[in-house]
């Protein structure tokens, strides 16, 4: 009777577990919905503001700007964008391993040359485990509501910090969401900037993926006030932004996806376990009760 009473409390707490990883799958599918649309709004924007740059840079082969600016590496940032909260499969644990990886390709440069910033709490205790000291303890505020002023304010200050010299290259690891069932760690450079000023349609800026979009336009007469490189100038810091706040969305969506599919997995487990637990009740159940028969039985035949 004691198993019987064990299997019986295992059943309950794996059931009420369940209803826990139920409830968190469908606040992450809700969240992941939400992003989603934000992100396809964002490659959209994206897309036609790579228009504008690639039409304007294709006139100017001689434009020359200090966010291009190729020098040696004496300082480098690293921007690891992971999440403030666990149960999200190896989400998390994908990105300290990338940015382990490529803090260990930068240590000739020195650990006070390596300016690590984690984007998440998670990412934070990784640093941590490294023997590394980030920038700042954390940017969970970033994580916890996503914003577009919050990310310009950090990339602005990436971009203050590369036109003064004080760094000569600044990195990016975060997750690029595929699908639901598929996100990929992106390691990619975030300065200098390489905008194939050298007119290569095959290496643009934000790809050739572009080109059918902007090539019926190419040839158009356009009245453009004050001039293209007065333009160039202010649209450049908008793509950096733009670049960043994408990154971040795509990390947080990537975030929302895995937790689902993790928590789908979870519940998944959980149900075989139940019919298992189930089994193993019913299997215990019927010995008991054929046990109870022969007892009555035998106590029959001892009387008689």
């Amino acid at each position: 009777m004691a198993q019987l009473k064990d299997i019986k409390t295992r059943l309950q707490s794996v059931r009420s577990t369940q209803k826990i990883t139920t409830a968190m799958m469908m606040v992450s599918s809700a969240k992941l919905q939400k992003s989603q649309r934000i992100l396809q709004n964002l490659y959209l924007y994206e897309s036609k503001l790579s228009e504008i740059l690639n039409l304007l840079l294709r006139q100017e082969q001689n434009f020359v700007t200090p966010f291009t600016e190729k020098r040696e590496i004496k300082r480098v940032a690293i921007l690891a964008f992971a999440s403030n909260t666990g149960l999200a499969g190896r989400f998390n644990d994908n990105i300290t391993s990338k940015l382990k990886s490529v803090v260990e390709s930068y240590l000739q440069l020195g650990e006070e040359n390596i300016l690590i910033y984690p984007i998440g709490a998670k990412v934070v205790k990784g640093v941590s485990k490294m023997g590394f000291k980030a920038v700042e303890d954390d940017f969970s505020q970033i994580i916890a509501k996503p914003t577009y002023n919050e990310v310009k304010k950090l990339a602005d200050d990436l971009m203050d910090m590369f036109l003064q010299k004080k760094i000569d290259r600044v990195e990016l690891i975060y997750h690029q969401f595929k699908s639901k069932g598929s996100q990929m760690v992106v390691h990619e450079q975030f300065l200098p900037l390489d905008l194939n000023l050298n007119g290569n349609e095959e290496n643009d800026y934000y790809g050739s993926k572009y080109k059918n979009d902007f090539e019926s336009d190419i040839n158009n007469d356009y009245i453009i006030e004050p001039d293209r490189i007065t333009i160039l100038k202010e649209l450049l810091p908008k793509v950096l932004n733009l670049k960043l706040f994408t990154a971040h969305i795509d990390s947080t969506t990537s975030e929302h996806a895995a937790r689902m599919t993790a928590m789908q997995i979870a519940n998944d487990n959980a149900d075989n376990l139940i019919d298992e637990l189930k089994r193993e009740y019913n299997k215990l159940r019927q010995e008991s009760i054929t046990n109870e028969l022969l007892d009555i039985v035998g106590g029959s035949f001892g009387r008689s």
